[in-house]
């Protein structure tokens, strides 16, 4: 993976991880002020409080909103947002042209560039090493404690099991747990999460009365009924991850601190008496050393004093009453219902947008009369012409919306008015896929958006292709608006380019031929013909030239220069090194490695000049598409 990959795709995941972090790290402050008042109240309550903190960090709020959005999708029948569209016929060489290299006027700034791209690799590289970190230490603990267990004695009779099996019967527990007698010097604790067994350190049942034995095995008994290992394991995965945020690591302590005295407080609901369970605890606590891992549940964790507080206060714990009952039922609910709702409205908003629009116009959303679209199966050979260069067709007109050897980033370019770097979230299916559309209405529809204005014209027919793209593949979409690496375009030398002012003639019923490789470049009237490294074009705007620019970089081009005028442009350029497809058997232009770059070529030339910034730039997010069925 290159720098300038790695650092776009860190503009992407950079600012969810942000929002992610402080919604979590929000929501873990509403837990803390809820257990805060359930600080009189059973310890499992807030153990639950700060379990769901926890969780919260592994499950984004954005999944909620897209579920919000689905939900209001599939009450719509068709419509979405809509830009400025156009009539396009374009012929794609059979190559990807990378944005060119910087000229040496902007060395300097590549170098700074290239500075910034280090940024994240070194957060990446920072946060796997202290991941890597976490699981090492933890993989040596767990492996100490699997050693010990695998060298534990199982035990089927004697004073231990008997008292096990009389307290799980009392308990109604469904199933037995197997003893394990260990002779380390751990403390009595429950391995495993799917088949947990009780390790008991040899020796210990000689210092304990049977009270006291009944009071550990029903505390390590709780341990099991509750999962604490499974919910110990997955905050676990949550400090590994987020190990870098020092609240994750709080909430450790305070699950495990409440988790102990959960257990307590269930002891003395089983009918132990507080004098002989505290006892109990503080000879387990002389004799053995507690677990180096959270997830092997055992008898001494936490604060021992306020344990033993908790364990000796009388009606220390109070029930929740109806009050406390409707607030954390309240909470709850707006913790789910809110990113619900925030995906209803964006969804819904989305859906008002092309109404607006619609309305504007003057007419509603026509569907076409027929229509279809189509997987092309037959491979890069079936594009090619007679002189091996691949052939694509794209147009949108009134009432028709038609694709040869499309992608679906071109239908979604042709059908929204975005350029390429402006799409992002393109599932991996759709990965080399191309497409046949064929989508014709009625001819008094077509007559009908042919006699609205110019812009109206444009967006109906856009509104119309968006529409099909949505039915038809199950299309949906959501608008943002990111902070991308983007150009200026200034004038460097004023005098430079041509102006030609006038009106183009009608164009001919037939496109002209695909020029070749070493054949002149024929300049398009009010347009470009494009060729390899070359582009031509008389009676253009400066927003043509912006929009080619961008085209061929994959940047946003900002408009700076103040040009009104139509101009005569020629413009040459030695392009990167092209990759053809296989089987390309077509004429390979030679390119000049000591030629102008693009930026080059528009100072020299034209007299313009790039200049590097960042811009906000509105991005057409793919939320969800499905490929075309057969028939």
């Amino acid at each position: 993976m290159n720098l300038n990959h790695l650092s776009a795709s860190w503009s992407t995941v950079a600012p969810a991880i942000a929002n992610h972090l402080w919604q979590s790290t929000l929501f873990l402050a509403a837990a803390g002020l809820l257990t805060l008042l359930l600080r009189k109240n059973h310890a499992r309550v807030r153990y639950w409080l700060w379990l769901a903190a926890s969780v919260k960090f592994m499950i984004p709020f954005s999944l909620l909103v897209s579920a919000g959005q689905q939900l209001a999708w599939s009450h719509r029948v068709s419509g979405a947002n809509a830009e400025i569209y156009f009539s396009l016929e374009r012929f794609s060489q059979p190559f990807s042209q990378p944005p060119a290299a910087a000229s040496s006027t902007t060395t300097l700034v590549t170098f700074l560039s290239n500075l910034n791209h280090l940024g994240p690799v070194l957060i990446v590289t920072v946060w796997f090493w202290g991941f890597a970190a976490v699981l090492l230490t933890w993989t040596v603990r767990w492996r100490r404690i699997s050693n010990s267990i695998r060298q534990a004695v199982p035990v089927d009779k004697g004073r231990e099991i008997e008292a096990l099996r009389r307290v799980e019967r009392a308990a109604g527990a469904r199933r037995q747990i197997p003893l394990l007698v260990s002779d380390n010097s751990r403390e009595p604790g429950i391995f495993g999460i799917t088949r947990p067994v009780l390790v008991w350190p040899h020796g210990i049942s000689d210092r304990l009365e049977d009270a006291h034995l009944k009071s550990i095995l029903a505390h390590e008994l709780c341990h099991v009924r509750r999962q604490d290992n499974l919910a110990a394991a997955a905050h676990m995965a949550v400090e590994a991850i987020f190990w870098f945020h020092p609240l994750v690591w709080w909430v450790g302590h305070r699950l495990v601190e409440e988790r102990e005295l959960a257990c307590d407080e269930a002891v003395l609901e089983m009918g132990s008496e507080r004098q002989v369970y505290a006892e109990s605890i503080l000879k387990i606590c002389e004799f053995c050393v507690g677990s180096p891992l959270n997830c092997v549940s055992g008898v001494t964790g936490a604060d021992l004093k306020k344990r033993i507080a908790h364990i000796m206060t009388e009606d220390v714990m109070d029930k929740l009453n109806f009050g406390k009952k409707l607030l954390l039922c309240a909470a709850g609910l707006i913790a789910i219902a809110t990113p619900l709702i925030f995906g209803l409205l964006d969804a819904k908003q989305a859906h008002a947008q092309p109404d607006a629009q619609s309305a504007d116009v003057g007419m509603a959303i026509p569907a076409y009369e027929h229509a279809s679209i189509k997987l092309n199966k037959e491979g890069t050979a079936s594009l090619k012409t007679g002189n091996g260069i691949i052939r694509q067709r794209l147009m949108i007109k009134p009432g028709e919306f038609t694709a040869t050897n499309a992608s679906l980033q071109d239908l979604l370019r042709v059908a929204f008015g975005v350029a390429d770097f402006q799409i992002a979230g393109v599932p991996v299916e759709f990965n080399g896929q191309l497409f046949n559309v064929d989508a014709k209405a009625n001819k008094s529809v077509g007559d009908q958006i042919q006699t609205l204005e110019k812009v109206k014209r444009d967006l109906q027919n856009g509104l119309m292709a968006q529409a099909f793209l949505e039915n038809s593949l199950h299309l949906r979409y959501h608008r943002e608006t990111k902070e991308l690496a983007a150009y200026s375009l200034v004038v460097a030398t004023a005098g430079k380019l041509h102006e030609d002012e006038g009106d183009c003639p009608p164009p001919p019923d037939k496109p002209a031929a695909i020029p070749t490789p070493g054949q002149t470049l024929p300049q398009a009237c009010g347009g470009f013909t494009w060729g390899v490294g070359r582009i031509a074009g008389s009676k253009v705007t400066a927003k043509q030239l912006i929009t080619a620019i961008s085209s061929i970089e994959g940047r946003m081009v900002v408009d700076k220069t103040s040009l009104s005028s139509k101009y005569d442009i020629v413009l040459a350029w030695s392009p990167a090194p092209v990759e053809y497809p296989a089987g390309y058997s077509g004429p390979r232009p030679q390119i000049d490695p000591n030629g102008p770059t693009l930026e080059m070529a528009l100072q020299q030339q034209l007299g313009l000049k790039l200049e590097p910034q960042t811009s906000p730039v509105e991005v057409l997010v793919i939320d969800h598409a499905e490929l075309p069925a057969e028939n």
